[in-house]
């Protein structure tokens, strides 16, 4: 059973005795490459080891899985995550022993700072029973294809309001969007630079080629842990991260196999807002 855990950016993963919570994009170190701006926050590590160590007391997880962007700085280390970064996370194994991590792309040269009992995984992600979780920036690995279920973070989606005097307010939310199983096969074997002809099974290339059946129909969205970092409002075409809408954030969105337009959208407490396209005439 999947269950977001209203009103935390969170989710957990329920399998019999097994309980595993899920949480996305921390982007420890987020406040250096602020004061390299000139604004300076001081360091949200410890509210955020707080918060996880509040969900830890509520819910009482066997397992702690990480969606990527634990650290900010994408291909170097700063001083404040070296320390930081171990700080969480020895903090967080001595109530959770198994602590997995899918990498982000935010996090380069991650492994050196977590300790030898967390287990690391690519950006292709990990299947855990009918659930495939990856970062959102690369494609997700062929096995992921089989779960019905498909999560990323990555795109920290946030809705924007706008009000009849311009004034603008953006609120978190999840995403819940129905999955084109077709053109995700044809796209999805593309990105692995292999091209189905025009009545081609997409199917059966892919069972031949990967030895997998894609049986996806679901794809979920988290929200990011950080609540200090931005947001990309998901109900505009643009953004203010260079124009780009949210069909550019990963393979998987550019592909079109996800029907973003029909998507719906729920705030941290679990309030039904509408589906993407409903909300575009509010931003």
């Amino acid at each position: 059973m999947l269950s977001p855990l209203f009103p935390y950016p969170a989710l957990l993963l329920r399998k019999g005795k097994e309980r595993v919570l899920v949480v996305a994009d921390l982007h420890i170190g987020w406040e250096v490459a602020l004061a390299e701006q000139g604004i300076h926050v001081p360091s949200q590590t410890s509210k955020m080891k707080d918060k996880l160590l509040k969900l830890i007391d509520l819910y009482k997880p066997t397992g702690l899985l990480f969606l990527g962007d634990v650290k900010h700085t994408i291909a170097k280390v700063e001083l404040e995550e070296w320390r930081d970064v171990p700080d969480l996370i020895e903090a967080l194994l001595e109530r959770v022993t198994d602590i997995k991590v899918v990498l982000g792309n935010h996090d380069g040269n991650l492994e050196p700072l977590l300790p030898s009992a967390v287990k690391i995984f690519p950006p292709t992600g990990i299947a855990l029973w009918d659930v495939g979780f990856f970062h959102g920036n690369a494609w997700p690995s062929p096995e992921l294809l089989q779960c019905r279920s498909l999560i990323i973070g990555h795109v920290h989606p946030t809705v924007a309001f706008r009000d009849p005097l311009g004034f603008r307010i953006t609120a978190q939310v999840w995403v819940k969007a129905e999955i084109d199983r077709k053109q995700l096969a044809r796209s999805f074997l593309k990105g692995q630079g292999i091209q189905a002809k025009a009545r081609e099974d997409p199917f059966k290339l892919l069972r031949q080629q990967f030895n997998v059946q894609l049986r996806a129909t679901d794809f979920y969205i988290m929200p990011y842990f950080n609540e200090f970092l931005g947001g990309r409002p998901i109900n505009k075409g643009g953004s203010e991260r260079g124009g780009k809408s949210i069909e550019y954030l990963g393979p998987m969105l550019r592909s079109k196999s996800v029907d973003i337009e029909n998507a719906e959208t729920y705030l941290l407490d679990g309030a039904f807002l509408g589906t993407v396209k409903q909300l575009k005439s509010f931003s």
